[in-house]
């Protein structure tokens, strides 16, 4: 009899166990050892999942739909937000959270033309009359802080200043200037003096971020830009406490993030990272450990928002050169975006799976203001112009219609 009964409360703890439900702790252990752990919450066809609530540190999303950052050339003079900002983000506050566009730290830190900056008064009034507008359609966003070191051209910066970067080595690539695309200039490379003041500047933009309304920050060490340029031995030829090592060129990053988090609580501080895309003639020998350590750094800060990862080219192949995205996940305890080419069924597949707590759409949001109801009732995309993609006003900007209107008549 004991023994049926102990069977009997086992199997209506396993009941609980597998329907969400927790049982006492002493029932847990025999749970476990007997029927091994409960499944996700959601199965792999559960749709669900995609819109469930769900948190970033201290940001609270009311879906796992992020939309990614995406630069759009567009600020006015002085690098202030253009006021067309306002409609373009707030048509798109259905998002769990918006990653705004890349945005510059200071005057140094620009690598595009007409690309927004958050180091004066007038931008961060620029950038308030967006998240006003976010906010009162029920929406959360944070800010992308960006430097893009080597990938600039002296046409863009200030009168005689010249790219920073790690080391005076060029890249391969291009950028967009009032001449249209051009080569990158050869850059000069930072002094090992410079660095507290480039700390400094992102830790100003953070505050100014959030005095500006937005939830949080995304500090950008991707797509081969100043902190991406650190990380990699392509571009990091220092001999000082900055390169060499994967010990010493995770450095800037976690001085960074560490500086950010500090100014604005690690609530709201997440990082992008892009292990291996060859964007901006971005590489280095071996990824796989560099970044793991990388995330370890991140890690070490302590209850960092999220660590979003651009899985494979961005904005190109997701397979093509081989990395253990599982591996660097579990360098980090804490919520882990995802991002690059993913569809509905992909997203609902990761985030069910574990693999992912949210999961970001960049370009699909260009003509898809409404991307959260699009993939809710497997609507299908409308497909963004190319032309209007960089630059420009209104038109490819804020005209895309929302799928009540776009399906009318």
């Amino acid at each position: 009899m004991r023994m049926r009964a102990r069977q009997r409360t086992l199997l209506d703890a396993a009941f609980q166990w597998w329907a969400g439900l927790a049982p006492d702790g002493n029932a847990a252990a025999g749970i476990i050892a007997a029927f091994g752990p409960p499944p996700s919450r959601y199965s792999m066809t559960d749709a669900s999942i995609l819109f469930s609530p769900t948190t970033l540190g201290d940001i609270a999303l009311a879906n796992r739909v992020v939309m990614a950052p995406l630069t759009r050339n567009r600020a006015i003079e002085g690098c202030v937000p253009t006021p067309l900002a306002i409609e373009y983000y707030r048509q798109r506050a259905s998002a769990g959270l918006i990653i705004a566009e890349a945005t510059q730290i200071n005057p140094l830190g620009q690598g595009y033309l007409n690309t927004p900056g958050i180091y004066s008064q007038a931008q961060v009034a620029g950038w308030k009359a967006v998240t006003d507008a976010v906010h009162a359609a029920g929406g959360k966003i944070a800010l992308q802080l960006w430097h893009v070191g080597r990938i600039s051209h002296v046409s863009l910066l200030p009168a005689g200043e010249v790219p920073v970067a790690p080391s005076a080595i060029g890249a391969n690539a291009q950028t967009f200037t009032a001449n249209g695309m051009e080569q990158v200039s050869q850059p000069r490379a930072l002094r090992l003096e410079e660095i507290p003041q480039l700390i400094a500047d992102y830790r100003t933009a953070a505050r100014n971020a959030i005095g500006a309304g937005f939830d949080g920050v995304e500090v950008h060490a991707a797509n081969g830009y100043l902190i991406d340029q650190f990380l990699r031995d392509g571009s990091n030829h220092r001999t000082d406490e900055y390169g060499g090592s994967i010990e010493n060129r995770p450095r800037l990053l976690a001085e960074v993030v560490g500086a950010v988090a500090e100014e604005i609580g690690a609530g709201r501080t997440g990082v992008r990272l892009s292990p291996v895309t060859p964007a901006n003639d971005a590489h280095d020998s071996n990824p796989q450990p560099l970044f793991e350590r990388a995330v370890e750094r991140l890690e070490a800060i302590g209850g960092l928002a999220f660590v979003h990862v651009i899985e494979g080219a961005t904005g190109g192949p997701r397979d093509d050169i081989p990395f253990d995205y599982v591996a660097l996940k579990s360098r980090f305890s804490g919520p882990w975006v995802v991002n690059n080419g993913y569809d509905k069924a992909m997203a609902v597949a990761a985030l069910s799976e574990g693999r992912a707590d949210a999961v970001a759409f960049g370009r699909p949001f260009i003509a898809n203001p409404d991307l959260v109801t699009r993939l809710r009732l497997d609507a299908p995309l409308a497909s963004f112009n190319p032309d209007t993609l960089y630059g420009g006003g209104a038109e490819g900007y804020i005209d895309y219609p929302p799928l009540e209107l776009s399906t009318a008549g």
